[in-house]
């Protein structure tokens, strides 16, 4: 009983010891963050004091966000109970009484002991380090042997004692020695892939990744069952990826377990109603909560935004193939080769404007250029070279960037930029703020960096405005003044600035110098987590379907149709809309079209809400209701003002479709739809000349004539002599008829066979009368 009171006082002593140790931790880690954030360092990297939040490349990080994810270990610790019994057991009095003389901070956790299997010292425990050929090994090696198997020595001198055994059994070490030589199968494919841009070297890479893929690599097999998925470099079999994923599964890969979801949501590959069970089964349609929607939005809004770098992510195309159908002179902002090619030929002419416009091209990448830095560097060094300042800035942004093209190098880009600037460029202006913000190749300066800030904000450029706006969030060379920094931000984001709208989105959420809006922070957040990496995934959709293989293209959209993407959920309905994807099987096309046009409807597409009210009107995909097709054509007009839901909403009053028959309601609509758009004004104008027939034919119907012919008095209306003027007119017609048929007569000329036999000679053209 002594020693279980002397157990517990030590427990006690060894709790108090550790949470002071850890309490001092917390508040030295406190100390330490709040002195980074007094003062800006040379990284990218702007605290702010009262709000627990820091600005980094211009964005906005929250302190909180990233102490969110702790590790579980607080879960596993025992009880004190479970402690004293174990303790009991282990320890002794003796042992007891050194430990409370111990500091807790020389208490190492102990690894597990490696032991010997057979050679010379078979379960001996392998002893670290040990000396093998005058070299020092603190861990297994092969080295001394031709069959790759890992061994150890059980004692310090291998050479003195021979005392050695395998670290390994022969079956681990088989199965090592496979997945290395599967990963060196995949680095080699993998560098292929990274190293060309040509589809056919990129075709080879994934036969390395399909060889590795069969020898259970993890990485190779996410990449080739993706490849299966989508038709990338591999023929395109959902068959194949569903297998792949179901094993990618079982070994708890995330990617495998995403993708297998994604198929049974969309029914690829799997039964339709068990696509319908799964979305119970995982509570898809779950309550609608704005909250928890900020919560996920915001985790992945994190990680798109610190991707963002100085240059600038990848420019991505968002095109609406509906759009491209009802409109086929509209722009998709493609480049066609030729025009590309016009581009390149002017610039190797020495044109300055176009050199400057293939560099931005091939800097962001986009409408149909793949993005290639050698290839931007190349045409901004040309145009700078002819003095452009434009290009200057962006070779300054390339050196302050730096890649594996374009070595980093502040002092090179801080020319650039002084140069530019020099010339009233607002890049280069920009670019010199954050030199001086930052500290590269110069002592930081906020003043300078603000001034540089000002000068290119005022001149409309968006990096300018977004740092001004992060300067006065964190008073950083400034009063702190949320309300100019919220306008900043605003003016940047109206340029099209990823970080702009993650920090509009920050501010929403918190209520920071706004009142707090979670539906506009969620809506900021989603358009920031939209323009991620995985967003390009758009534009292979689109040239997928452009070269005719419209499954590889359906199958992408409805990828990131899952994920929200409203142009993905009406390209993915469009497709199926026009049975163009052999995948999805005909009885299933028109539901899961219907289900991604209410999708996109419901996230403000036009065209979608129409169609949704044209599924309902014909019964495509679900049952034929006119009121639910009613309902759909007025939200499309009252809020899109669409002429096309305006037209619709006037047959069916005309019909007295879903709604009672009015004619004059019909008309209106018919009118509101020629106002909206000129090119309704036809089918209007004729739908307007039926609708008068129809109101004239019904006047008629419902009108009795016989009754109006009995009341009607000839001699009151016309006058006693009626039948006289009646007859005269009468007479005069039959007059006029009868001379324009004389006339007509008299102009018929005579036959052919009552002409002279010998016709007279007729003069000269010049000479014959006039007729």
């Amino acid at each position: 009983m002594d020693l279980r009171k002397r157990l517990a006082l030590l427990l006690c002593a060894a709790a108090v010891l550790s949470c002071g140790l850890a309490t001092a931790d917390e508040e030295g880690s406190q100390d330490e963050s709040l002195d980074s954030k007094t003062s800006l360092p040379s990284e990218e990297q702007v605290g702010d004091r009262s709000t627990g939040t820091r600005v980094v490349a211009g964005q906005i990080f929250h302190e909180s966000e990233e102490s969110d994810s702790h590790t579980e270990d607080d879960e596993s610790f025992r009880s004190p109970e479970e402690e004293k019994e174990s303790m009991l057991e282990e320890l002794n009095s003796l042992e007891m009484s050194n430990l409370l003389n111990k500091n807790l901070e020389d208490v190492e956790i102990q690894k597990p002991v490696l032991t010997a299997i057979g050679g010379t010292a078979d379960s001996e425990p392998c002893h670290f380090p040990f000396l093998f050929l005058e070299k020092e090994y603190a861990e297994c090696t092969a080295d001394g042997r031709e069959d790759g198997r890992l061994w150890c020595a059980t004692t310090y001198d291998y050479k003195r004692d021979q005392k050695w055994g395998f670290c390994e059994t022969e079956e681990q070490s088989n199965k090592r020695r496979q997945m290395q030589e599967a990963e060196d199968v995949y680095q080699t494919g993998m560098k292929i892939f990274n190293e060309s841009s040509k589809k056919a070297q990129k075709k080879e890479a994934y036969q390395y990744l399909l060889k590795a893929a069969d020898m259970n690599h993890t990485k190779a097999m996410e990449k080739v069952s993706y490849a299966l998925l989508f038709g990338d470099y591999l023929k395109q079999n959902i068959q194949s990826a569903k297998e792949l994923f179901e094993k990618l599964t079982e070994e708890g890969s995330p990617k495998g377990q995403t993708a297998l979801g994604f198929l049974y949501a969309s029914g690829l590959g799997v039964n339709s109603s068990q696509a319908k069970g799964y979305r119970y089964w995982g509570g898809i349609g779950v309550l609608q909560s704005c909250e928890s929607a900020l919560t996920h939005y915001r985790l992945v809004a994190n990680h798109v935004a610190s991707d963002i770098s100085l240059t600038g992510g990848t420019v991505v195309q968002r095109i609406r193939l509906a759009d491209e159908v009802e409109n086929p002179g509209m722009a998709s902002g493609m480049l066609e080769e030729d025009l590309i090619q016009y581009y390149q030929f002017l610039a190797e002419k020495g044109d300055v404007q176009a050199q400057v416009g293939l560099g931005q091209l091939h800097l962001h990448g986009g409408r149909g250029v793949e993005q290639n830095h050698q290839r931007a560097f190349e045409y901004f060094n040309q145009a700078a070279n002819a003095g452009n300042s434009h290009a200057m800035a962006f070779l300054g942004k390339l050196y302050s960037e730096g890649s594996d093209i374009i070595p980093q190098s502040n002092e090179t880009a801080l020319q650039y930029f002084k140069k530019a600037a020099d010339m009233g460029n607002p890049v280069g202006q920009s670019g010199l703020g954050m030199a001086y913000l930052y500290g590269r190749g110069v002592p930081v300066n906020y003043e300078l960096a603000l001034k540089y800030f000002q000068k290119a904000a005022e001149q409309g450029w968006v990096d300018g405005q977004l740092q001004l706006g992060s300067m006065y969030y964190n008073g950083i060379g400034v009063k702190r003044d949320y309300k100019q920094a919220l306008k900043y931000f605003n003016l940047a984001s109206q340029g099209g600035h990823i970080l702009a709208f993650y920090n509009l989105a920050q501010m929403h959420a918190t209520g920071t110098g706004v009142m707090r809006s979670c539906h506009t922070a969620v809506e900021l957040f989603k358009n920031v987590c939209e323009r991620g990496r995985w967003s390009e995934r758009l534009m292979t959709a689109y040239n997928s379907y452009k070269d005719g293989d419209s499954n590889a293209a359906v199958v992408q959209y409805l990828l990131l149709a899952e994920q929200g993407y409203e142009v993905a959920q009406s390209n993915a309905a469009f497709i199926l809309d026009q049975k163009e994807a052999s995948i999805v099987g005909e009885n299933e096309t028109y539901p899961q079209a219907l289900l991604h046009w209410n999708r996109a409807a419901s996230q403000g597409y036009t065209v979608a809400r129409i169609k949704l009210g044209d599924y309902h009107f014909y019964g495509f995909g679900t049952d034929v209701d006119y009121e639910t097709a009613f309902i759909h054509y007025r939200l499309a007009s009252e809020q899109q003002h669409s002429a096309q839901a305006m037209f619709n909403l006037g047959y069916m009053h005309e019909k007295g479709l879903g709604i009672k028959q009015d004619i004059h309601l019909a008309k209106r609509f018919y009118d509101m739809a020629a106002e909206a758009s000129p090119d309704a004004q036809v089918p209007v104008f004729l739908a307007l000349c039926k609708l008068g027939i129809v109101y004239s034919l019904q006047y008629v119907r419902e009108t009795n004539i016989r009754e109006i012919v009995s009341h009607l008095d000839m001699d009151q209306l016309l006058g006693p002599e009626w039948d006289l003027y009646l007859m005269t007119i009468i007479a005069l017609l039959l007059g006029t008829v009868i001379a324009y048929r004389q006339r007509q007569h008299q102009a018929i000329l005579r036959p052919v066979g009552l002409r002279p036999a010998v016709p007279q000679q007729e003069p000269p053209p010049e000479h014959q009368p006039p007729q």
